[in-house]
């Protein structure tokens, strides 16, 4: 018996041997190959991959068409999970990989035709943009079929291939990229879902227009829905709209914007322009950017790249730098079509009965049999309705669909030959031409040159609507009223622009960047000034600023917004047993969101709970806790309290008549009682960067609890939804976790351009280079960008180099 107890002992661990050796093996070979060479089909010449010591490569080629097909095989190498599931999104087969849970988002993303339009676009780009995309694949390709010796771990996990790219990959994530950072579609179904239960008016006090502006007249949509008999479907309408929201990849998020800034020479130290931007997206795990310095004859290009882009994003060249933040154009529309009668194949039109364009679409479910369905499209667009999330807008049979008019689904778009030709730009005045054949997402382009020039450019596509338009695009319109169409683009030359001004700088911040009198219409979402008002609060501080000043701005976590409602919480009044002791952390607080302090954790979530107090029973309490995941109601609540409205601060669910201030003293009790089961009983020990960490997901793996923190990457963090220095306060809790005031949204990159000595340029993003999580480059980041530090941009003398050489092959 001890002998064969001990045989198979022996064979255990030899078993458990041979695993850990294969599993060392393919942990070597899933990291990408960075010395030596490799011969690789579709390479016209030789072309080099220098990666410095933190994973970021110098590509050199000798012409454009390599260097893109360099780029392909870097972000092959690094970022193959990622341009996995970019393309799986933008082609909506999520469910393929993910299962049944996916299946509603691959629903939304086909009947909006994301990868149907990435074809449209593909069809027509011609010359040197179709060359560039093709030869970015190419490289992508020959780096699967040639280069990659093992899978990535995701893709083993899920028992997934990887799959040949295609430009049409790189055209849907465009078109993705333009969605995350649009808006109007989600708050006109917002509109639309208050509408059943609210008048305008009240409407206006939810969603309210830019501080100091009225509301935008228009027509009364309440009203026009309940002539249209909608309010008659009321259960209808919220399922569609609240499934829609619910199932469509995130648009427009509260937080998710970005800032940036440029001094001329007369406002710097050194006498040459500088630039800051930090573009505020999704955290994930990796980084949405990829950074890359790319050099050919001619051309020095070093910034933010795209895994699944063959074009420099944001950075500098040698002449150049340039930086995006999100305008908020109302790009997109959406219609009310009315379906015949007695022909559900028909809708309305000013000139009468019009046939919908239909597709058939299958989605391929893993674990479950395929989903098929019809989409439909209009003369205004796809009917996104036609997702099948719900029945029908008013029930069973049909009678109205909804349809999405969007400038990014366009076909005359060519996003990445004009992206080429910002990227070879040599002065502000060529950049900002280069722009003209920029269609979406609408961007503030600050942009300097060495010459000493600074500008701005916000180019994009924008929808001219009719003098009789009433409605703006604020709400779904009658899809059959000629009124409600749009009237062609607004001209290039008519865009808001700025070179050289006075003042010598420009600042965005997602906020109206348009003076009162400018003519025409872009949006009525602009975000609020806060971040904006604090950044020229900074720059003015001082005649002149360093690069080490930028680095402060970046790094500032004082809220402007916090003030606004700073009062009626140092007033709150409240018998639990802590409320004196969180008092006295309040003492001397003026916004500053410090990481270490209490007191931001405390307003927080006193202003958390009372927003829902005011508004849960008005608009009802399932569609308020939805939306708390994108708004923070911040204006709202300044809306409210600075009138004192007893309509709002009564709970009409109680017979009791409660006032503002008996809320705001309840607010302070609920916070306290959450704050209490949060931290423990001594407020202070109260930690804001305890529980406010920013999350970098990773898709799928954060939702598997077992491997959520080999793939996740988190790191406590100050700032708020306000700060320059933005980190959203998420204030729902997480659904997988439960977790209030999470980060997910921040500083994608940060970014300090110098004109005058572009050696001291730097850059970091939020994670690290590499993809694969046991890699040290995976989270090399982290702490550096967590505390506001930075990496060169361009190549610097010494350190660590690893040289992979392509060479063209069979």
């Amino acid at each position: 018996m001890t002998k064969w107890i001990k045989r198979l002992v022996g064979v255990l661990l030899l078993v458990l041997l041979l695993a850990t050796g294969a599993a060392y093996v393919y942990s070597q070979r899933a990291l990408p190959q960075t010395q030596g060479e490799l011969r690789l089909a579709g390479l016209s010449a030789e072309v080099s991959i220098e990666r410095d010591e933190h994973g970021i490569p110098t590509i050199r080629a000798q012409n454009l068409n390599d260097l893109a097909f360099g780029l392909g095989v870097a972000h092959a190498q690094d970022r193959l999970w990622q341009m996995e599931t970019h393309r799986r999104i933008g082609s909506g087969r999520l469910a393929e990989a993910f299962g049944p849970k996916a299946v509603d988002t691959d629903r939304v993303l086909r009947a909006i035709g994301v990868r149907r339009a990435a074809q449209a676009q593909w069809d027509q780009t011609k010359g040197a943009s179709r060359e560039l995309l093709l030869a970015y694949a190419s490289g992508v390709n020959a780096s699967l079929k040639q280069a990659m010796r093992a899978r990535p771990p995701e893709f083993v996990l899920m028992g997934l291939q990887p799959e040949a790219w295609s430009p049409v990959d790189s055209i849907a994530w465009t078109i993705m990229m333009a969605w995350d950072l649009g808006a109007n579609w989600n708050m006109e179904l917002l509109r639309l879902r208050l509408a059943m239960h609210l008048p305008k008016d009240r409407i206006d006090d939810v969603l309210p227009p830019y501080p100091g502006e009225k509301p935008l007249p228009s027509l009364d949509y309440a009203a026009l829905y309940q002539s249209l008999k909608l309010s008659q479907k009321t259960a209808g309408i919220e399922t569609l709209a609240d499934r829609l929201m619910a199932a469509a990849p995130p648009s427009g998020i509260e937080g998710e914007g970005s800032n940036n800034w440029v001094l001329a020479g007369s406002r710097t130290t050194t006498g040459a322009p500088l630039l800051a931007n930090d573009p505020h997206l999704k955290l994930s795990a990796p980084a949405l950017w990829y950074f890359a310095r790319m050099e050919m004859p001619g051309l020095k290009l070093a910034g933010a790249t795209l895994p699944g882009m063959p074009t420099l994003v944001m950075g500098q060249n040698e002449h150049i730098a340039w930086g995006f933040t999100n305008t908020g154009p109302d790009v997109q529309d959406l219609y009310l079509e009315h379906v015949k009668p007695d022909d559900a194949t028909q809708y309305q039109t000013p000139e009468g009965w019009a046939r919908f364009e239909s597709v058939n679409e299958t989605i391929k479910v893993k674990g479950a049999p395929d989903v098929a369905f019809t989409v439909r499209r209009t003369r205004h667009g796809p009917v996104i309705s036609d997702a099948g999330l719900a029945d029908d807008l008013l029930g069973a049979k049909p009678t109205h669909v909804l349809a999405l008019r969007w400038t990014a689904l366009d076909a005359d778009s060519d996003a990445v030959g004009t992206a080429m030709q910002m990227n070879r730009a040599t002065s502000v005045d060529s950049f900002i031409a280069a722009t003209r054949g920029w269609v979406a997402p609408m961007q503030n382009m600050v942009v300097a040159d060495r010459a000493g020039h600074i500008g701005l450019i916000a180019p994009g596509r924008i929808p001219l609507r009719k003098p009789e338009n009433d409605l703006h695009g604020l709400a779904p319109a009658p899809g059959w009223d000629a009124r409600y169409d749009w009237a062609g683009w607004l001209p290039f030359d008519a865009l808001h622009q700025q070179r050289d001004p006075a003042a010598g700088y420009i600042a965005t911040a997602n906020q109206r960047i348009v003076p009162a009198d400018y003519p025409h219409y872009l949006t009525s979402n602009w975000a609020l000034p806060y971040r904006h008002q604090r950044i020229v609060q900074m720059i003015e501080a001082a005649p002149k600023h360093s690069q080490a000043d930028l680095r402060n701005m970046h790094a500032d976590v004082q809220s402007l917004a916090a003030p606004r409602l700073l009062p009626w919480l140092l007033k709150a009044k409240s018998s639990h047993p802590l409320a004196a002791a969180a008092m006295q952390q309040l003492i001397g607080f003026d916004g500053r969101m410090a990481a270490d302090k209490a007191a931001p954790l405390i307003y927080w979530a006193w202003s958390r709970h009372l927003g829902r107090r005011l508004l849960a029973d008005e608009i009802g309490a399932d569609l308020y806790d939805r939306t708390l995941s994108t708004r923070g109601y911040a204006d709202t609540l300044e809306v409210v309290l600075d009138r004192n409205d007893a309509w709002w601060c009564d709970d009409k669910t109680t017979a009791l008549v409660e006032t503002c201030a008996s809320q705001t003293d309840a607010a302070f009790t609920d916070a306290l009682n959450e704050l209490q089961a949060l931290q423990g009983a001594d407020p202070a020990a109260w930690r804001w960067g305890q529980v406010h960490q920013a999350r970098s997901e990773h898709r799928p793996f954060s939702n598997v609890k077992a491997l959520a923190r080999f793939f996740e990457v988190r790191t406590p963090v100050g700032g708020d939804t306000y700060t320059v220095n933005v980190a959203r306060v998420s204030l729902r809790p997480d659904p997988a976790t439960g977790e209030l005031y999470l980060d997910e949204h921040g500083p994608s990159l940060r970014a300090l351009y110098d004109l005058g000595d572009p050696a001291k340029s730097v850059i970091i993003h939020s994670t690290g280079q590499s993809g694969i999580p046991w890699s040290p480059l995976y989270r090399s980041f982290v702490q550096r960008w967590a505390g506001v530090e930075y990496v060169p941009l361009w190549p610097q003398a010494g350190g660590a180099r690893q040289m992979l050489v392509l060479k063209p092959g069979a």
